[in-house]
């Protein structure tokens, strides 16, 4: 296993019209991989960002079915890279599944994950969220093994729940991932903070490609695409606009934040004791 590796994040601001959402994340990963990335992620509902669900179920296939899917596997054949679809939405029996890929080199799928944490949600602007009403949440987390590293897959949502993490560190993992269509609102209160603390406490890369911008259905999303080292600092940060960022990943790197903060070796288990007077 190669020490270093580049990555990238391609941002994107995906609409409805799940063509040009193809063309633009094949776009993007040619783009990267001409700047010599070596892994390239998409976003979260990189085939299409749709509230509606009627509308939604009416563009929405099957995996096989999946044009931008299946065009990511023939360019990532093309160009020679692992390529990490952050999440396509696909048919799940009477529901969507929100569903990631890692792809091989050869264009392979060499792994999926189910989102598995659902947006369920009332923000203080009025927004409201219900994805339990029309996707179905996965049942098991997933760490990949590939030549470049092992990649703990989650998506968007999945930040909020650190033991995911952890688990995935503890299971090999040394390069998280977070892919998303965080909203604005949220995205401006907590997303770097929220991927930071999610390296630091694994002593873990994270790299997380985002949605941003105004989207067709009307929804707004923070955009802000991240490779952040396991000492929590910063490597690149996509801003706010569409486009192709890169890092080194020096996976020597994670041993060493692991070595000189163990916590991973430290946790002990407790109980709970509930304390005060009764009434």
């Amino acid at each position: 296993m190669p020490e270093r590796f580049v990555a990238a994040c391609i941002q994107m601001c995906s609409g409805r019209d799940p063509a040009a959402n193809r063309d633009a994340a094949v776009a993007g990963l040619r783009e990267a991989a001409s700047r010599g990335a070596q892994y390239v992620q998409t976003p979260e509902m990189t085939s299409l960002v749709e509230r509606g669900r009627e509308k939604l179920f009416a563009v929405v296939t099957d995996q096989d079915s999946d044009i931008t899917l299946a065009a990511l596997r023939q360019t990532a054949r093309d160009v020679g890279t692992w390529v990490q679809v952050g999440s396509i939405a696909v048919r799940n029996g009477d529901k969507i599944a929100n569903r990631a890929f890692l792809i091989d080199p050869e264009g392979g799928i060499a792994a999926s994950y189910d989102k598995l944490h659902l947006f369920d949600v009332d923000l203080p602007s009025g927004e409201s969220w219900r994805e339990s009403s029309t996707y179905t949440g996965g049942s098991c987390a997933v760490a990949a093994e590939t030549p470049l590293a092992t990649f703990g897959l989650t998506i968007c949502y999945d930040i909020r729940f650190p033991s995911l993490y952890r688990s995935l560190a503890e299971a090999g993992a040394d390069v998280l991932t977070g892919p998303a269509c965080f909203t604005r609102q949220t995205g401006e209160a907590h997303w770097h903070v929220l991927q930071r603390a999610r390296a630091i406490e694994t002593g873990s890369f994270m790299i997380s490609a985002a949605q941003g911008g105004t989207h067709e259905d009307g929804r707004e999303t923070f955009g802000h695409s991240l490779i952040i080292d396991p000492w929590g600092r910063v490597l690149a940060d996509g801003g706010t606009e569409p486009g192709v960022i890169l890092a080194e990943i020096d996976l020597a790197l994670v041993a060493d934040a692991r070595t000189r903060i163990p916590s991973l070796r430290h946790a002990r288990p407790f109980t709970i004791e509930r304390a005060g007077l009764k009434s």
